[in-house]
């Protein structure tokens, strides 16, 4: 297994890892983490825990395909695992942060659905022979999910001592992204879609 490789896999099982961290009983085992506090700003040490975890998880994702196509080490297992892998990431994130009221939950159900639209959509298209590349709105739509997990994952931080709902911002923005980016893969694959209808 080459090294691209290697780092997907490696992304995959800090999912698990994140989850873990995050959902852990820690009052029960009588574990205080503790805070940092920036003026009035509360900002949990799990948290920071959290975001060097997902921070790593996001290296590995630029390093891979960086890596892959540098050295030419593209394979089918990484063309296959490595959208995947950025999907549990994210995705996964977003879930732990609407379960814990974090967020909204309505972004979160129609950024999930869209993807499941999407990857309907490219499941069609492959099997007729079609094969659609990532859109610079679907690239978008990823770093303004990124943005957004880490703005959470930072209390809101620094615009929060501003006042400035930073992170409300780039969640929705990312969320009309990823609708619209959504929208052009089904619209560039309708007639596929609705050849049988």
């Amino acid at each position: 297994m080459n090294l691209p490789n290697r780092l997907t896999i490696l992304r995959i099982l800090l999912v698990p890892v994140i989850v873990l961290v995050w959902i852990f009983p820690y009052a029960q085992f009588g574990i205080d983490l503790g805070v940092l506090q920036f003026s009035y700003v509360k900002l949990p040490i799990l948290n920071i825990i959290c975001l060097v975890l997902f921070s790593l998880a996001s290296i590995t994702d630029f390093l891979d395909g960086y890596i892959a196509r540098s050295k030419h080490l593209v394979t089918t297992f990484g063309k296959f695992a490595d959208p995947i892998a950025d999907k549990l990431l994210v995705n996964t994130m977003l879930i732990l942060f609407a379960s814990s009221n974090l967020i909204p939950v309505v972004p979160v159900v129609l950024m999930l659905g869209r993807d499941t639209i999407v990857d309907g959509c490219r499941m069609i298209a492959g099997k007729n022979g079609v094969v659609v590349a990532a859109g610079y709105l679907g690239k978008v739509k990823t770093v303004a999910q990124m943005f957004t997990i880490i703005f959470v994952l930072l209390n809101n931080l620094p615009f929060e001592l501003y006042s400035i709902p930073f992170t409300d911002v780039i969640l929705w923005f990312a969320t009309f992204v990823s609708i619209a980016s959504g929208t052009s893969y089904f619209m560039q694959l309708k007639d596929y879609i609705f050849e049988s209808m």
